[in-house]
């Protein structure tokens, strides 16, 4: 099954963050919070203006996307969770610095 949003929506599947702290201590599933980092996987075409005109999504599928804790509807397709969310919720796309990319 595919899944296409529609207008403004994105569909983002969510990156799990480390089960550690820099200092070694293993968190339990009970206390993590859920992550607010993401992966879009799917876009929607854009909004539109009163005036009929679409206006281009500023995301694209494959970005790294940080949200709001509370942002966007969960739902579950063919048993994995996903986030949709409006492109408004979206913080920020998050990218690899040189740095980054040198140390990996």
């Amino acid at each position: 099954m595919r899944f296409r949003p529609l207008h403004d929506r994105v569909l983002v599947r969510r990156i799990e963050e480390e089960e550690k702290t820099k200092g070694g201590i293993i968190i339990p599933d009970t206390a993590k919070e859920k992550p607010q980092q993401g992966e879009v996987i799917a876009v929607g075409p854009g909004a539109r203006t009163e005036d009929g005109k679409l206006i281009p999504m500023d995301v694209k599928v494959g970005d790294k996307v940080l949200f709001g804790k509370w942002a966007g509807t969960e739902v579950k397709l063919e048993g994995e969770e996903y986030l949709i969310l409006k492109e408004s919720d979206i913080l920020g796309v998050l990218e690899e610095t040189e740095e980054a990319k040198a140390a990996a």
